[in-house]
């Protein structure tokens, strides 16, 4: 958590005890913030009727527009005029970085509610206090005196503070209440492995305060825009982390004998395996967002050396199935794709590692061919997400039901176009290769580096070259790049034009170049990015390209080819998001391989 310097050149004398909304507006008006006629407007529209609101609320619903430039003033520019007002720093409360549990122990929930104030952070010598209500200070000695620790107050949104509030103590309750009921039991070690989940005393899966903490749990990942929830057992403590945008954070460490009992709780919705722990499992389970929508989870299990790790993949139907432009596409290769995906049989694969966006890629797709015309039908490992307008079969190897067997059962299906999740072994390979010959149309994923190795990897599972000239439609390769936010990037003024013109070599980078750079802003919980887009490098199977395979041209001939033909490097389609201000050449330069 970090809190943005406010400018003390705003500082006043105190003023004493509440804020009233009539102080704030003349306040606002002495400062230059509104105009007077701002100011007669807004005391005539709040003086028409009384209201329990904090000051800062009301007047945000207002909308005052700022002198300036006209914005209206939303509650955090208020709040952050009130920070500066009062000579406090301005605190964007970000539950990702709050230690629920030292917060909980520092006061009471009801002590938190009388005064509306939340602790957000606690140091061995201080504990920081947000409040909206700076010029009340009347317990700040108490609480100095029960935590033995000094008070450093920020100002943040009230209706933050009263959100968390709420959720934070009700979350320590839960914990607290699991732990009580048994919850506290220590982990195993590793020699212990195959006893795990057999303490003396075991806290029930369906016990009121673990329900409590798994709601919670998923309604938090759902606000924070988690794709992985992560629950992971270690030796004194379970961790709790999400993955956003990519990268993994923090959010709560868990005794051990609550994380147990979530995960039990969740295997049991999940419709898993509760008693096993010392094999992997798959699972699914399908929720509801706060807002009513249905978000489906995909679940994976793990026997660790302190317990059973869980991921949690999280599909969001509104932003898995996207269409290209919103995928990240550029023009160029949106109209190579839907020429490539219309094509009535032959195979399509789309590469790339784990995490780069490809099932979206694939399920974005195959919802736009997937008309009432054609039969659409899919063999998964595991199914990543159900799709209404798809024929889905899941593989299970221990019924010795795998990706060859189902493509062959589904041959005797009527399909027109078939998904294979992956291609791993010659024998998939052939299965999709006689697909695409009997006039199917076929998409299946394999993990490479580029788009041209997918060529070289399938001969080396054993395709001959003359079966992927005659099949193989093109090649998709794909990498995910974090997206800088837009209420906060700014132009970047320095001469970067020379340093991606030398990543990018023989290419350079014409027309328009308006790099930005990150800055942070509390949309963005201040790292300047938000979201992420894909990269692509489109490889189509030409003639001449054919002529390359059947040469048996190494993969780096391959590569010159399918450039000649039209394809653009990773690389470069990454180079031209940075110049169109969308990501930073760091972020590509992290993600996708060189071009030598």
């Amino acid at each position: 958590m970090r809190a943005a310097a406010s400018p003390t050149s705003l500082a006043r004398t105190p003023h004493l005890g509440p804020i009233d909304w009539r102080n704030m507006v003349e306040w606002l008006s002495q400062d230059g913030i509104i105009s007077p006629e701002e100011a007669r407007r807004t005391v005539a529209r709040c003086s028409q009727a009384e209201s329990a609101q904090h000051p800062l609320v009301r007047l945000a619903s207002v909308a005052m527009e700022r002198q300036s430039d006209g914005k209206p003033l939303d509650i955090e520019m208020l709040t952050q005029y009130l920070a500066g007002r009062a000579g406090l720093d301005y605190l964007r409360i970000d539950p990702l970085k709050v230690d629920v549990g030292k917060v909980a122990d520092t006061m009471s929930a009801a002590y938190a509610e009388r005064h509306r104030v939340l602790p957000v952070q606690v140091t061995t010598r201080e504990v920081v206090v947000a409040t909206a209500e700076p010029f009340i200070t009347d317990w700040i000695d108490e609480v100095e005196r029960q935590s033995k620790r000094s008070v450093r107050r920020v100002v943040a949104n009230p209706l933050d503070i009263h959100r968390y509030t709420a959720e934070f103590f009700a979350l320590a309750k839960s914990v607290r209440a699991a732990v009580k009921a048994g919850g506290n039991a220590g982990s195993a070690s590793f020699e212990q492995l195959v006893e795990l989940g057999k303490s003396n005393k075991q806290l029930d899966a369906n016990d009121q305060s673990v329900v409590q903490v798994v709601d919670w749990l998923w309604t938090y990942a759902f606000d924070q825009r988690a794709s992985d929830i992560h629950l992971e057992p270690r030796r004194e403590q379970g961790v709790i982390r999400f993955r956003i945008d990519g990268l993994l954070h923090p959010v709560y460490q868990m005794p051990m004998g609550v994380l147990n009992a979530m995960t039990a709780r969740i295997k049991l919705l999940g419709r898993m395996d509760v008693v096993e722990k010392r094999r992997p499992q798959d699972g699914r389970i399908k929720t509801r967002n706060p807002r009513g929508d249905e978000i489906e989870m995909r679940l994976s299990t793990l026997p660790t050396a302190f317990g059973e790790k869980m991921v949690m993949r999280i599909f969001d139907p509104d932003t898995a199935v996207k269409d290209l432009d919103a995928l990240g596409f550029s023009q160029h290769d949106s109209a190579r794709w839907e020429a490539l995906v219309k094509r009535p049989h032959g195979i399509i694969l789309v590469t790339g590692p784990t995490g780069s966006g490809k099932t979206t890629t694939l399920y974005s797709t195959l919802k736009r061919v997937a008309t009432e015309e054609v039969n659409v039908s899919t063999v998964e490992d595991p199914i990543e997400m159900i799709e209404p307008s798809f024929n889905q079969t899941q593989v299970q190897p221990q019924l010795d039901f795998n990706f060859a067997e189902g493509l062959r059962a589904l041959m005797r299906q009527d399909p027109d176009i078939i998904m294979v999740g992956e291609i791993r072994d010659l024998q998939t390979a052939e299965m999709a290769v006689q697909a695409a010959l009997t006039g199917h149309l076929v998409f299946s994923t394999l993990h490479t580096n580029d788009a041209p190795s997918a060529i070289t990897r399938l001969m080396e599972l054993g395709v001959p070259s003359y079966l992927i000239n005659a099949t193989m439609l093109g090649v998709l390769a794909q990498r995910l790049v974090r997206t800088l936010c837009k209420q906060c990037r700014e132009r970047d003024t320095t001469d970067g034009r020379a340093a991606i013109d030398e990543v990018i070599k023989p290419w350079k980078i014409s027309g328009s170049y308006k790099p930005m750079k990150p800055v942070g802003c509390v949309d963005c919980r201040m790292t300047g990015f938000l979201g992420r887009t894909g990269l692509y490098e489109l490889l189509t199977v030409t003639e001449a390209f054919k002529d390359k395979v059947a040469s048996g041209a190494t993969n780096d001939a391959l590569r010159r080819q399918a450039i000649a033909d039209g394809m653009r490097p990773l690389r470069l389609a990454g180079a031209l998001r940075v110049a169109e201000g969308v990501t930073t050449l760091d972020e590509v330069l992290t993600t996708t391989p060189s071009l030598d």
